[in-house]
């Protein structure tokens, strides 16, 4: 008997050299703001609406990425889940309740206390604020990658994906909020409703529209062959025209705190692994799978950098702190997540 050669899995061109982009990205941004700090400081003024603090740069490049994000996500996927709820249940319970909390202990520990004397005490709590943000919302696009390459049941990570992104419409605002204020750091109410309405409802909104739409006018095959892959490059370029910015707008501090980058990623890359290995442990002491284990370990240790960036300079400035901390984010999502892989 003979087994056929299996070819070894890949990642996709731009997202395995995802880290360099950004890497590239940085080098441009930051040039950009030495050089023109005239240009920069007009770009970082442009808001959606009196007082509302949605940058509209930031705002529409974003909302690029994650428009096409949303209409991958398939809803009418949830009710077949029901056999097998376990899986799904775990993914929920660390995503939600251990997740965020974690990172926010993560967060005050080595922001506020052990880094004390590197940082200063009121950019602590905006290294903090942002590490919140970035932990409170789960990955949505990337870990259909991660999935893919550790043999994940397609379906169900659709599925965690879905019910993830309708929770997070209800959960994302509060779970900030309070621990944000655990932390003693001030989060206007309105600011971030707004931001949650034009980051995620909006676009969940738009794509399930057109996903229904198109489905329905030219079908499956048509839509995820035809439709669906001339939103990549549109998304490959916001994101990278919008990495660009930020670092734009933070070129004074990756310049002055360097060392701050290094810091902020020491609490991060403790949450990742975590959070993967608690989740996959759980699901293995539940005889769960490994195709349903994997997906939910990776959405449990990567974040949704893209939401978290927008919310963070919505909240608090392009140039705070907060949207550093996000940053920082993409900076290590890439390799620390196929080391998880």
């Amino acid at each position: 008997m003979s087994t056929a050669a299996v070819a070894p899995k890949r990642v996709a061109f731009f997202e395995r050299y995802l880290t360099v982009w950004v890497l590239v990205c940085m080098v441009v941004g930051v040039a950009f703001g030495k050089l023109l700090p005239g240009v920069t400081a007009t770009l970082s003024k442009l808001e959606l609406g009196q007082r509302s603090q949605v940058n509209v740069p930031i705002g529409i490049l974003l909302w690029l990425m994650i428009y096409p994000m949303m209409l991958k996500v398939d809803f009418s996927a949830i009710g077949g889940i029901a056999k097998r709820p376990k899986g799904l249940m775990v993914t929920l319970f660390v995503n939600w309740l251990v997740k965020p909390f974690s990172m926010a202990f993560l967060a005050w520990l080595f922001m506020q206390h052990i880094f004390a004397h590197w940082i200063d005490a009121e950019t602590a709590k905006n290294y903090t604020a942002g590490l919140i943000i970035l932990a409170a919302a789960p990955c949505t696009a990337m870990v259909f990658v991660w999935s893919y390459l550790t043999d994940g049941d397609p379906v169900y990570t659709l599925v965690q994906v879905a019910v993830n992104d309708l929770i997070m419409l209800v959960l994302f605002a509060p779970i900030v909020m309070f621990l944000c204020g655990v932390a003693n750091v001030v989060v206007p109410p309105k600011v971030l409703i707004t931001s949650v309405v034009v980051f995620i409802v909006v676009p969940l909104t738009a794509g399930l529209l057109t996903r229904t739409l198109v489905l329905k006018a030219r079908g499956k095959e048509w839509f995820e062959k035809h439709f669906l892959p001339k939103f990549h490059p549109v998304m490959m370029w916001a994101l990278l025209l919008s990495l660009a910015l930020i670092f734009a707008f933070q070129a004074d501090n990756l310049t002055r705190k360097w060392f701050a980058v290094i810091l902020i990623a020491v609490p991060i890359l403790i949450q990742v692994y975590f959070n993967s290995s608690i989740t996959y442990l759980i699901m293995r002491k539940l005889k769960v799978p490994h195709n349903v284990a994997s997906p939910g370990a990776l959405i449990g240790a990567s974040n949704f950098f893209e939401l978290a960036v927008a919310v963070a300079i919505t909240l608090f400035g392009p140039s705070s702190g907060a949207a550093l901390a996000c940053v920082v984010g993409v900076l290590v999502e890439v390799p620390v997540m196929l080391s998880v892989c």
